[in-house]
Formats: structure tokens, C-alpha cells, sequence
């Protein structure tokens, strides 16, 4: 993503994101998350950002082949969804459709 002008912040663990996005919520313009993580799923961590900021888009990333039902994602607070394996073009086409939305929406 950074080799497409985007900067990137990663933690290693949902916990940190959110302490991370408690901190400076304004700092991020999306998140991207995974669905499965230890001990706080990407659904629990989109419900507990959009808590503090709801306007920021999430994108959640499965590998379970759609655990998550695409038309569900919304009551998530989640905008989008993509299937593992990731392709950088699927990551890159997804942000960029994200963005416009919310841009168009505001």
C-alpha cells in the first residue's frame, strides 16, 4: 500500500490498534482489519472504532470464505470486504472504491 502513496500503520494485535486509534482518531482516513485475530475479532474492533469515530471506513479482510455475510457487514459498522489471498490490485481497487464512497457520501 505504501508503494501507492498510502501510509501505512500496522500493529501486531487488535488491542493495540485500538489504543492506537483512541489516541489520535482523527490521524486515520481507513482501517483495514482482519476478521480473525486473538482475542478480539475484526467485527468486535469495527464495533468499538465506530464508537469513536463513525464516519471512518473499515474494510475487513476473511480468509473463512464468508463467515461474514457481504449483505451483514454494514450492521458491523464494516464497509467492505475482501477474501484472502489478498492480490495488491484487489486491496488497492477496494480502498480506492471505499474512499470514493465516503467522499461522495460526505
Amino acid at each position: 500500500m505504501e508503494s501507492l502513496g498510502y501510509t501505512v500503520r500496522i500493529h501486531n494485535s487488535a488491542y493495540d490498534a485500538l489504543e492506537a486509534f483512541c489516541v489520535e482518531p482523527e490521524t486515520f482516513d481507513m482501517i483495514i482489519t482482519d476478521f480473525t485475530m486473538p482475542k478480539m475479532t475484526g467485527e468486535k474492533l469495527a464495533k468499538e472504532i465506530k464508537k469513536i469515530r463513525p464516519d471512518i471506513p473499515i474494510i475487513i479482510c476473511s480468509g473463512l470464505n464468508m463467515r461474514i455475510a457481504h449483505e451483514n457487514v454494514k450492521e458491523f459498522g464494516i464497509d467492505n470486504v475482501l477474501t484472502k489471498p489478498l492480490a495488491l490490485d484487489d486491496i488497492a481497487n477496494t480502498v480506492r472504491k471505499v474512499l470514493d464512497e465516503v467522499k461522495i457520501s460526505n
